[in-house]
């Protein structure tokens, strides 16, 4: 049965139908989502969610497909469904997310977005708008326009030379330095010909700019550094500088914060960070190259006692969200300039760089990057610093030693979420990884045969960390622990269920405690014994109840 939702939001408007909705308003609503997130409008629901019914006029929906798409440019599929409420009738029309811009026949261009109150409204889209939503379904790379008017004085030769060095410093592709400077331009795309004169594009005044280009031709290109200790600000620095001065400065900025500690392992001594370095570096690259050029706002990078957040602006582009920005295609905002930061050399080149982001926190016993705070307007995240888990360190560099690899990101995906949660099904470990369920259960039976993690039950598995990485943590106690309630909770739940069903049979205790049928009868077994349970039959089909009075 289909529920109206109980408020509208971004992607839920409530249209009341009582006096009959002209179709102009109800398509104008449609366009505004289509242009945004999609969704879905309740056509006879009040604005404050209470249904009041549909029009005479629209109670036959076979013909409202029809009339929106003759009302829109392009046309748009709408899907509908009728909805009762006792005698009340509601029409639910449900529209995708275009992936183009979309207008009402009558040239009207609207997009649906949340007020500063967090209400959302219909807006109109400006021609401004239009590159910045192009941009956002990577239909147009911003970064790759020529900037007409800009000429090739803009480029500061001293930029350049930054350039070739950091080729060389950071390993980029070699086959760059052996152009010369308008043949690197044009390899890099960062100029195109243009009536017998080389133009800048975006991406060469972002990374050749000279600083008063920047401001007359790019005026949303800014960068902050803040160093917060409370409430105080120690450093609050902005810049308007070209792309690698920037990513130099920030990087040197880190350096000067940067601390380590060693831990003894083996033979060998271990450097621990503050702050994995290459995780830091690839946030800070992915924030100046694929902030939304086209919005005016400034790239923060803010140091705080227990982390650094880093902020751009623009949301994630289509697709990209923080529960799949793991296993998502890489979609950059930016193609163009991005592809020329990865021929440098400072940008992971597999576009897997969120990887790193992730490993270099999750190595150390630190928490995941924080992607929660990001919306349809910012991308924002935060890199938690501080102390080092080092027992867990030291069991990941155990088990690599032992296997002779490193650990890949699932598996410390996994054992981090276990190390946290302590005991979690297949299901919260595959949303953990970011991987469906079928994919995710290799994963998991690997560390299990490699004694990293113990599997619990048959049909509903429960996986905890091993005895042996407790061991090595010196927490065998809180093993102890995690082991020995199963047998006490098994008992409590069978318990439970025959209270409720007033009878059970093996079956109903495989499926309840994710058993096999020698563990579920041995269970049933001890209940019997202990005379909590009484039996009925002596087959599988036996059957249990709770023991009367003896």
């Amino acid at each position: 049965m289909t529920l109206i939702p109980s408020s509208e939001t971004l992607t839920v408007e409530f249209k009341s139908d009582r006096k009959g909705l002209p179709d102009h308003e109800l398509v104008e609503a449609l366009v505004g989502m289509a242009n945004a997130e999609g969704g879905e409008v309740f056509l006879g629901v009040e604005d404050d969610g209470s249904p009041t019914g549909l029009h005479a006029n629209h109670l036959g929906l076979g013909g409202l497909p029809g009339m929106v798409a003759s009302l829109t440019r392009p046309p748009l599929a709408v899907q509908t469904e009728l909805i009762e409420q006792g005698p009340v009738k509601v029409a639910r029309i449900t529209v995708s997310k275009a992936m183009r811009i979309v207008a009402t026949a009558g040239g009207l261009v609207v997009r649906r977005q949340l007020r500063s109150d967090g209400k959302p409204e219909n807006a109109p889209m400006y021609p401004g708008d239009y590159l910045t939503r192009q941009g956002d379904l990577g239909i147009l790379d911003f970064s790759a326009l020529p900037v007409e008017t800009a000429s090739a004085d803009d480029l500061d030769p001293l930029e350049r030379v930054r350039l070739r060095n950091m080729i060389e410093l950071f390993r980029g592709d070699a086959a760059l330095l052996n152009l010369d400077d308008q043949a690197l331009d044009e390899a890099l795309n960062l100029t195109v010909a243009q009536g017998g004169r080389q133009v800048p594009t975006v991406a060469g005044l972002l990374i050749l700019g000279r600083e008063r280009a920047l401001k007359a031709h790019l005026s949303t290109h800014e960068a902050a550094f803040q160093v917060l200790d409370g409430t105080d600000v120690r450093v609050n620095a902005f810049m308007r500088w070209p792309l690698l001065k920037t990513f130099q400065y920030l990087d040197e900025q880190f350096a000067l914060r940067y601390e380590e500690q060693e831990l003894n392992s083996g033979l060998f001594r271990v450097p621990v960070p503050n702050f994995d370095r290459r995780g830091f570096r690839e946030a800070l690259v992915n924030a100046l190259i694929h902030r939304d050029f086209t919005r005016l706002g400034t790239v923060h990078f803010v140091w705080e006692n227990d982390g650094i957040t880093i902020s751009n602006p623009g949301g994630f582009p289509a697709g990209v969200n923080p529960d799949n920005i793991l296993t998502v295609r890489p979609t950059p905002r930016n193609p163009c300039l991005a592809d020329a930061i990865k021929r440098i050399g400072i940008a992971e080149r597999t576009g897997r760089g969120v990887d790193l982001i992730f490993e270099g926190l999750l190595r150390f016993g630190r928490p995941a990057p924080d992607y929660s705070a990001t919306g349809a307007t910012a991308v924002v995240v935060k890199l938690f610093g501080g102390k080092a888990d080092l027992a867990f360190l030291e069991n990941v560099l155990t088990e690599e030693k032992r296997l002779g690899a490193l650990l890949p990101l699932e598996a410390l995906i996994v054992l981090a979420t276990l190390k946290r949660d302590r005991r979690r099904g297949t299901a919260d470990l595959a949303r953990a990884m970011q991987r469906a369920e079928a994919s995710a259960r290799p994963v998991l039976e690997r560390l299990v045969e490699n004694g990293l993690v113990e599997a619990h039950g048959t049909t509903h598995r429960i996986y905890t960390l091993s005895s042996r990485l407790y061991r090595n943590s010196g927490q065998s106690a809180a093993y102890v622990r995690q082991s020995g309630i199963e047998p006490i909770r098994h008992e409590e739940m069978v318990l439970k269920l025959v209270e409720t069903q007033g009878i059970l049979r093996r079956a109903d205790v495989m499926e309840l405690c994710g058993l096999s049928p020698n563990q579920a009868r041995k269970l049933l077994a001890r209940l019997v014994e202990s005379g909590r349970l009484q039996r009925d039959g002596k087959t599988r089909g036996a059957t249990y109840q709770l023991a009367g009075p003896r």
